[in-house]
């Protein structure tokens, strides 16, 4: 039971962030990044974002270094 609760926290909206931000973006960026996709897509809630966010990530061969913020921004809109 104790590791079924550790392996469903490591999959809550906060791992997310945590697994988007170190490998791929800064801080500013990915606060920019969420501000930008929540105003085109205010029905969005933040986890639906950020998983789309990882599906734009792993369309793109596990990275999102190497794209704009607008072309990630685009791919994540086609995705939302």
């Amino acid at each position: 039971e104790d590791l079924l609760q550790k392996t469903s926290a490591s999959f809550s909206s906060n791992a997310h962030d945590a697994f988007v931000l170190p490998n791929t973006l800064n801080l500013s960026s990915f606060d920019k990044l969420m501000r930008k996709l929540k105003e085109m897509h205010p029905e969005a809630s933040r986890d639906k974002i950020v998983d789309a966010l990882l599906e734009v990530r792993e369309n793109n061969k596990g990275v999102l270094s190497g794209l704009s913020i607008r072309s990630i921004v685009e791919r994540t809109s086609v995705v939302l």
